[in-house]
């Protein structure tokens, strides 16, 4: 249940965003390249984030470096 209260949690790391090009799906509008994100989650293959949309949202880890 830790999806009930994710967009109050502390982060535990920023990213940064390094680009939007995605092959599938549509990620522009909720990312911005070289943009800082906090992460609120993380699994093998994704990271929940706070995006554009103030919401908590889950990208690959493909558009992101660690900083």
């Amino acid at each position: 249940m830790i999806h009930l209260d994710w967009e109050k949690r502390t982060a535990i790391k920023q990213i940064e965003c390094v680009h939007t090009d995605a092959a599938k799906f549509v990620v522009n509008n909720k990312l911005t390249a070289g943009k800082v994100y906090d992460v609120i989650n993380e699994t093998d293959e994704f990271y929940f984030i706070i995006d554009n949309s103030e919401r908590v949202g889950g990208f690959l880890k493909d558009y992101f470096k660690e900083i």
